[in-house]
């Protein structure tokens, strides 16, 4: 049987200008490699909702286990 797969989202235009580091991806795919679940794909993605939307649908559907992060806080554009 094969293992379970997982994908990883990251969503904010604060990563993907350089303002803010991401760490996120690091820590969890180390946490999943601990428990046996294969890691088939990090995305980033700006704060768009449509690209969101594509991204969530595609991830979420051919994966077992789909972790998104970001787009939440106390930045100007949340």
């Amino acid at each position: 049987m094969p293992n379970p797969t997982a994908a990883i989202l990251i969503i904010g235009d604060e990563i993907l200008t350089g303002r803010t580091r991401e760490g996120n991806a690091h820590y969890l795919a180390g946490e999943l490699a601990k428990a046996g679940i294969d890691l088939r794909e990090v995305r980033i993605v700006g704060d768009v909702h449509a690209t969101i939307v594509a991204a969530v649908r595609e991830l979420s559907g051919g994966n077992t286990h789909f972790s998104p992060w970001g787009g939440l806080g106390s930045l100007h554009d949340d």
